[in-house]
């Protein structure tokens, strides 16, 4: 294959992850890091690090649209990035020190609890007669469009967030990903935030716990310009797509998507892992 065909192909298929990326909270990594060593035989730390470069651009892209809609909320955002920071620092740390066939596995599994746990909830919460003592206090709360006009939200539960978020950030520096798919969880399961306000914050998150663990990354060698620039360049143009999607698109539809989407990767990583082909 020439360079050529190699780089089109690349960014094609960055453009759909971005768009997938987008559309769940997931940062398009989860998709781009199977695409990369089961479609092209890249090795795992080199896409994980691209990775990292298009999960950053994808946040650019898609938090201003999500903010100017009024659905991420940066407040809850940026207290549970103080968890998710430290976590991608020390799971960037434990990167040299794990084989790849490890983290292909613990990907895998990440990803089928992740597409497992989407369906666990069918609908968003309703507000509690009690709001959380502590997400009171911080204000973590705001509203949303939602069907029935502007919905308020409240946090609930937040230490058990922050805790998952600290997980979530581990997993983004180990496995080279935005952990959109468990920072998703953690907020739509443990804190019961409304799902699109779970996923477009995600999307605000992802770029600052990336970046927390990409100069890491990019201090071992992991990071080829010569990947990560059309698998940037295709997650950026696919997720200002998907941010327009979203919008219109309904909440059963996303979760149909993201669990689909994830479980089939899940499968194929885990396989991929314990036969050590990556």
């Amino acid at each position: 294959m020439t360079v050529i065909a190699f780089t089109s192909q690349i960014f094609l298929l960055s453009i759909l992850a971005g768009m997938l990326g987008a559309l769940t909270g997931l940062g398009g990594g989860v998709v781009i890091i199977p695409v990369l060593t089961l479609l092209f035989g890249v090795d795992i730390r080199y896409a994980m690090g691209a990775s990292l470069v298009s999960v950053i651009a994808t946040s650019s892209g898609a938090a201003v649209a999500y903010v100017r809609e009024g659905l991420s909320n940066i407040r809850i955002g940026m207290f549970l990035e103080i968890a998710t920071t430290l976590g991608a620092i020390f799971g960037a740390f434990l990167t040299a020190r794990v084989s790849t066939h490890g983290i292909a596995i613990v990907f895998g599994v990440v990803l089928l609890y992740s597409a497992f746990t989407s369906f666990a909830r069918k609908s968003d919460p309703v507000p509690g007669a009690a709001p959380d003592r502590l997400a009171s206090k911080l204000e973590l709360a705001g509203t949303y469009a939602g069907p029935n006009g502007l919905t308020p939200y409240c946090a609930e539960r937040v230490p058990l967030g922050f805790g998952v978020m600290f997980g979530a950030g581990t997993l983004s520096g180990l496995l080279g990903i935005g952990s959109g798919a468990v920072k998703v969880l953690a907020m739509d399961q443990a804190m019961r935030l409304p799902f699109k306000v779970s996923t477009t914050t995600s999307n605000f998150m992802i770029g600052v716990t990336a970046a927390a663990s990409a100069g890491i990354y990019l201090e071992h060698g992991y990071i080829d310009p010569g990947i990560a620039m059309p698998v940037m360049l295709g997650v950026l143009a696919g997720s200002l797509i998907g941010t327009h999607l979203l919008v219109r698109a309904h909440v059963a539809t996303l979760k149909v998507i993201f669990a689909m989407v994830i479980a089939a990767l899940g499968f194929e990583m885990i396989y991929n892992g314990i036969s050590k082909r990556i």
